[in-house]
């Protein structure tokens, strides 16, 4: 069970999306686990075969309890049979009567896109999921499939606001007691790289233009290299520097809560495909459908209430990190430039830190560095 937030404690197991027997490779989603955050989809981060599955669907189980067993880099065996593993049987077994239909989130935006109602359908996927190719066909007979008897099964579960909030509450309350923070801001002057990102978005179809955030993005990425020690965790009473760097993206949820998954290796990332991840994680975080491993592997965090009007936003450090980043909203201002006053886009920058694992001189460096960045948003 993956640890997926700083106050998390324990996870519960949905569904299995593969079968004993079944080839995995690093990267597949192999179950899905019900936490505060919502549903996500649980990796793989080895590659072999599934053998044994070692906790039921509706279990719930603390974190780093083994859910499976997995042998490396081993030819494909038969599933064990149903006699001599019972909790295997129950996971292949198609849904019982009245029970919830499983749909991969790529199975669902298909379906809506087909006009297909997804749980009417007869999923052949592991455990009886609905699958892409199960939607595809189901669309291609231009009729309505064959239904599953009984009851209609209940829907997608629904996130649990006041639980997520709670833990929320506690892993802040947990920083502001545990991390002794310190604060620094700055105003940066934006005139070059929204002007350069006016040019670039004319040139580009409406699909592919690139917002202003992801230059913010990509130069928070870009100025940890210069500051390397913001890019960390504190584990076990010492710190812990992290060479990959994966910004998490603070993220509001629509019924309410927030997550922070991660855009993984943010500073070697093009601006495009950093885009095309920041609107998909986006999209996946409101709709369903997170991975695990953009829930664990944020080496710091950047957040933005500009959309809400806000100029500047101190944030709290979320554990295990040691660094968050808050940018406020861009807003036109008297600025300084050669001796004369003009107005000027400009955007307040903060960075709230671990003072055990820096301070206000690193601190200040950083945010130099992301300025400068900006002032040179071609290179970006």
């Amino acid at each position: 069970m993956p640890i997926l937030g700083a106050d998390m404690t324990a996870g519960t197991l949905v569904a299995w999306r593969k079968q004993p027997g079944d080839r995995v490779a690093r990267g597949d989603i192999i179950a899905e686990v019900e936490t505060e955050k919502g549903l996500i989809d649980v990796e793989v981060f080895v590659s072999g075969v599934l053998e044994r599955i070692l906790v039921e669907p509706g279990a719930t189980v603390p974190t780093g309890t083994a859910l499976a067993v997995i042998r490396e880099d081993a030819p494909v065996v038969a599933p064990v049979p149903a006699a001599t593993a019972p909790v295997a049987a129950a996971v292949v077994s198609a849904p019982a009567r009245g029970e919830r239909v499983r749909v991969s989130p790529l199975a669902r935006k298909l379906a809506a896109t087909l006009g297909v109602d997804p749980t009417t359908l007869r999923g052949t996927g592991a455990g009886g999921a609905v699958t892409r190719e199960d939607v595809e066909r189901a669309a291609a007979r231009g009729r309505e499939p064959v239904a599953v008897a009984g009851p209609p099964p209940a829907a997608r579960p629904r996130m649990d606001v006041a639980r997520m909030r709670a833990t929320i509450a506690a892993a802040m309350a947990r920083s502001k007691r545990e991390i002794p923070h310190y604060y620094v801001g700055h105003t940066i002057d934006l005139h070059r790289a929204l002007g350069w990102l006016a040019d670039e978005n004319t040139r580009r179809p409406v699909p592919e233009r690139l917002l202003a955030g992801v230059l913010l993005l990509r130069a928070v990425a870009l100025a940890l290299r210069e500051v390397p020690e913001l890019n960390a965790v504190w584990r076990a009473d010492r710190v812990e520097p992290r060479a990959a760097v994966h910004v998490g993206v603070a993220i509001s949820l629509r019924g309410g809560g927030l997550v922070a998954p991660a855009l993984h290796d943010a500073d070697r990332r093009p601006l495009d495909e950093l885009m095309r991840a920041f609107r998909d994680l986006v999209q996946r975080a409101r709709s369903g459908g997170l991975r695990s491993s953009e829930l664990s592997d944020a080496t710091i965090t950047v957040t933005s209430l500009g959309e809400q009007g806000v100029e500047s936003v101190l944030g709290i450090v979320y554990p295990p990190q040691v660094a968050i980043v808050g940018f406020g909203r861009i807003a036109e201002r008297p600025w300084v430039v050669d001796g004369a006053v003009v107005p000027r886009p400009v955007v307040t920058a903060t960075l709230s830190a671990d003072h055990r694992v820096s301070d206000g001189h690193r601190g200040g460096l950083f945010l130099a560095a992301v300025e400068r960045l900006l002032q040179a948003p071609e290179r970006l």
